[in-house]
């Protein structure tokens, strides 16, 4: 008797031992599902709040043009007036200028929107000249660009002279479409005595010295401003581009008249290209999470780029990294917590997309990439999903709200079918225009669930009956096939460079 009431004692500790284990892990499995309803509510892009950041995006634009530091937008004035048509004919070249490589260019236009099939070469830049003396640099160049000439079907003595657009990536201080004065140099480059010069006009000297006839048409500090060129030359509707991969920014096509700071601005063609600087963009409508404010105070630039940060390439696998961090010390679904977890930018946007969008059934490249690049193996299917959850509500968030600035802009220049009304829901009484939108940037054409859930939004917030005559059209190149076309677009036999700031 002794001996089976023994049993049943063990028993009932053994089976109180199971359970104990149960609930703990059920607490530990609820602790993960809060962290994750937490991250879903802080995220929430309704549609309602996302036409509250369309009508913010419009009136910090309106600010930024109004006066300098008015708003977070910078607004800058490009002074490209003129957008490439289609009936562009002759060969153009382009200098890409942005790192320890450039890049050059000739494209060669038959008018009637002709094919683009530039040839494209790429050099190193020798160490000793980035940080030497400017002559010595633009002569590099501008002996890089004779030889290039010279490979093609465009003769180094011929009298005509050629055009060139000049896309160069660092701070400048633009003064006319084809100058701009060199504020500091960034990425490795250090040559004191280009500060505080022109750009263009050393670039235009170092041509001279080699003698090349070649015109500096167009200095383009940034890229969408040729991602709206590309854009122009393909669709007559482009009034807008938007770039998103990396980094993130956007432009789009202004009448002089609405930028207040600059009165008495003149163009031939009455509108100018205005570079937003939009990832500096912020407003309280943005629904920011907790991870966001901790990214941003450990970021190079806190309180800066806040609207970059929460949509661009460069942050959305960190932000994702930093709920699985929390998750895992929280519980030990993960298992003991990965001391990669706390390495800032461990888990890239490419490789948190891949998990994102790994549609096996067992989610295998999921776990190979948690294994791999985060070190934490062998968790449970439900875990595995969990991290998918995390990529998807973080994606989500970013591309709805690229979507509402994209409208931000339509809203602006009255291309949203609002008439104005704030709170942008469509009238019926409003004749929309067929708009066309460059997009370029990895994070658009590379990730599939980016594109869809910015498409989605742009669904929800237009209507379908706007919707339908906003067209994104995908571009690539800008910095250099788009400056080749800007300099057509600004050649000599067309157009002069008759508008700056004195």
């Amino acid at each position: 008797m002794g001996k089976v009431v023994l049993g049943v004692s063990v028993g009932v500790a053994v089976a109180a031992l199971v359970v104990g284990r149960r609930v703990k892990s059920r607490k530990k499995w609820n602790r993960v599902v809060g962290v994750l309803k937490e991250l879903e509510e802080s995220c929430e892009t309704t549609v309602g709040r996302l036409r509250q950041v369309v009508d913010a995006m419009a009136v910090e634009m309106h600010a930024g043009l109004a006066s300098e530091g008015g708003s977070k937008l910078k607004m800058l004035l490009t002074f490209v007036d003129n957008l490439p048509s289609g009936s562009e004919k002759g060969i153009f070249y382009a200098l890409d200028l942005g790192g320890t490589n450039f890049r050059v260019l000739r494209v060669e236009l038959g008018g009637q929107r002709s094919d683009l099939d530039p040839d494209v070469e790429q050099q190193p830049i020798p160490e000793q000249l980035m940080t030497g003396r400017s002559e010595d640099l633009f002569d590099f160049i501008a002996s890089s660009l004779y030889r290039f000439v010279e490979k093609g079907n465009d003769s180094v003595q011929s009298p005509v002279t050629k055009e060139l657009g000049f896309t160069f990536s660092f701070p400048v201080k633009q003064t006319s479409v084809s100058s701009g004065v060199l504020i500091k140099w960034t990425k490795a480059f250090a040559i004191n005595d280009m500060v505080g010069k022109e750009v263009a006009g050393a670039l235009q000297q170092a041509l001279t010295r080699k003698g090349l006839n070649m015109r500096v048409a167009v200095l383009q500090v940034n890229d969408t401003v040729g991602t709206i060129a590309l854009g122009r030359y393909h669709d007559e509707d482009t009034v807008a581009a938007v770039i998103i991969g990396t980094g993130t920014n956007a432009c789009y096509w202004e009448r002089t008249d609405a930028i207040i700071k600059c009165q008495g601005l003149v163009t031939t063609s009455g509108s100018m290209v205005v570079n937003m600087e939009w990832g500096n963009f912020w407003s309280s409508h943005l629904p920011r999470t907790s991870y966001d404010i901790e990214l941003d105070a450990e970021s190079p630039n806190p309180n800066d780029q806040g609207f970059e940060k929460m949509i661009s390439g460069m942050y959305l696998g960190d932000i994702v990294r930093r709920v699985i961090l929390r998750m895992s010390e929280e519980s030990d679904i993960f298992g003991p917590v990965s001391f990669r977890l706390y390495m800032p930018f461990a888990l890239r946007t490419p490789v948190m997309a891949a998990m994102h969008e790994d549609d096996s059934p067992e989610l295998m490249e999921v776990a190979r990439i948690l294994k791999d690049v985060l070190d934490i193996p062998d968790i449970p299917l439900k875990a595995r999903k969990l991290v998918v959850k995390i990529c998807d509500v973080v994606t989500r968030r970013a591309a709805r709200l690229a979507a509402a600035g994209i409208v931000g802009i339509l809203k602006k220049i009255g291309r949203d079918g609002s008439g104005g009304i704030t709170g942008g829901r469509s009238r019926s009484d409003v004749k929309m225009r067929r708009t066309a939108v460059a997009v370029e940037g990895s994070l658009y054409t590379q990730y599939t669930m980016f594109r869809e859930y910015l498409h989605e939004a742009l669904n929800e917030i237009l209507g379908e009956d706007i919707a339908r005559h906003v067209v994104i059209n995908v571009t690539e190149d800008g910095s250099g096939t788009g400056a080749s076309l800007l300099a057509a677009s600004h050649s000599s036999s067309g157009t002069v460079d008759n508008i700056q700031l004195v």
